[in-house]
């Protein structure tokens, strides 16, 4: 079970997407393998592929098709920028088998109200057919992984 932990958090980063072209020495340009990112929600999105809280404000009813990751974030905040490239790793790592989703607190200021974010990172696991757990602070990679495989995937003992 994991366990709310507070490591780094700010008050209340994502990398910019790298490009998926590659020049080869012969000068050719080809299309690399594509590997997943992380995405970027907005309300909209957030209702449509997560959940829509605003038809089933009582119940928790997950919408996606994987389980999921929801980093809440700032840009302005430090150790946000610490977990970003973390998180960028992990989207490419677990890709085709869990979404890591980012959300805005600036931007989604209702999102984040709706899930009582006070804190930043915060870090929302969403296993499927279960109830989410909510982590706040900076973890580790080795952290990150463990969560992931033991709560959304459900690889204990790997």
């Amino acid at each position: 079970m994991l366990a709310t932990i507070v490591l780094i958090s700010c008050g209340n980063n994502a990398k910019e997407e790298k490009t998926d072209i590659e020049i080869q020495e012969n000068y050719t340009v080809t299309k690399k393998e594509s590997k997943m990112n992380t995405i970027k929600l907005t309300k909209t999105e957030f209702l449509s592929k997560v959940m829509n809280y605003e038809q089933n404000p009582q119940e928790w009813v997950y919408l996606g098709d994987k389980p999921c990751v929801i980093d809440f974030y700032a840009d302005w905040c430090g150790p946000c920028k610490m977990v970003a490239p973390i998180l960028e790793e992990l989207a490419k790592e677990y890709d085709g088998e869990i979404y890591i989703y980012k959300i805005d607190t600036e931007k989604e200021q209702e999102l984040a109200q709706v899930f009582g974010i006070r804190s930043i990172p915060s870090l929302l696991f969403v296993p499927m057919n279960e109830q989410p757990q909510m982590v706040m602070g900076a973890l580790p990679k080795s952290e990150l992984k463990k969560a992931i495989d033991d709560v959304l995937l459900k690889k204990q003992g790997k």
